[in-house]
């Protein structure tokens, strides 16, 4: 008894080259758009000075009133109470003119 045709086969090569087709797809839905949302976070944290509004990525809203190289002191109101951070916690920052930076 035979269980595949002489056109059974056919199908295997398709097979093979689909994970090879999806490698690029993945690249550029995936991989791609997380590269450029880290290289624009870099830049917002190159650009951060003081008097900059910030966010941390816990939620505390404060001014950044010095920097170190790798924290800053922010100002959380309504006590003005003082707290370093580090830098790689700060989710977004607006600046003094308004403008959002994230």
């Amino acid at each position: 008894m035979l269980l595949a045709g002489p056109g059974g086969a056919g199908g295997g090569g398709l097979t093979v080259l689909l994970p090879l087709l999806l490698i690029p797809v993945l690249y550029l839905v995936m991989i791609r758009p997380q590269q450029k949302r880290q290289k624009q976070w870099q830049s917002m944290l190159g650009s951060i000075k003081p008097g900059d509004r910030v966010t941390t990525a816990g939620g505390i809203r404060g001014i950044i009133l010095s920097m170190k190289d790798d924290s800053i002191i922010i100002r959380v109101a309504p006590d003005n109470l003082k707290l370093e951070v580090a830098k790689n916690a700060i989710a977004s920052v607006t600046t003094q003119d308004g403008s959002s930076a994230s």
